[in-house]
């Protein structure tokens, strides 16, 4: 079984400056700046066959290269510390390929409403006057665009010490 989602890499660049960032909130585990990604889809545990079958649809997605931006600091609840990305109609237009590719070969939607962010912290213990502390210092948070010129599969293999990710297939955009 294999473990996957779709996501894109960001730039050397980018991870550094997140990383700048990802300090001084007590409770925050911080993701290693090499894992820093953008979802497009999480897929979940699956076989081998259907993962032969996800990367024979993913290749097949035509979509536009697109400039994309990282700007705020948020939060799910007490659980999760992000950057979000600001609105871009070529993100969601690839994430809706995406999805739709997906539901074709029989995979359920996704339930929430999807809200592209790379992942800062998981949060354990953390106390909300801390958070809120964390979120007005980096308000202002923006990161110069770059360019998203493709998209992955991604497995996800689960440690002890964090997840590790290994890209095993690349589609380019055009």
């Amino acid at each position: 079984m294999l473990r996957l989602f779709v996501g894109i890499d960001l730039p050397p660049e980018l991870k550094l400056s997140l990383s700048l960032i990802a300090t001084g909130l007590p409770g925050a585990k911080w993701v290693d700046a090499g894992n820093y990604h953008l979802t497009l889809r999480f897929i979940g545990e699956i076989d081998e066959g259907q993962a032969e079958d996800v990367d024979a649809a993913l290749g097949q997605i035509h979509a536009p290269r697109f400039d994309l931006a990282l700007a705020t600091v948020g939060h799910f609840g007490l659980r999760q510390l992000w950057v979000g990305v600001e609105r871009n109609d070529a993100l969601q237009h690839l994430h809706g390929k995406i999805e739709s590719a997906l539901r074709r070969l029989g995979f359920p939607p996704e339930e929430r409403r999807y809200t592209p962010h790379v992942s800062l912290a998981r949060l354990k213990g953390t106390s909300e006057g801390r958070l809120q502390s964390y979120l007005t210092e980096h308000a202002l948070y923006r990161a110069p665009p770059f360019r998203v010129d493709h998209f992955s599969l991604i497995a996800s293999y689960l440690t002890k010490s964090g997840a590790i990710y290994e890209d095993q297939a690349d589609y380019p955009l055009g």
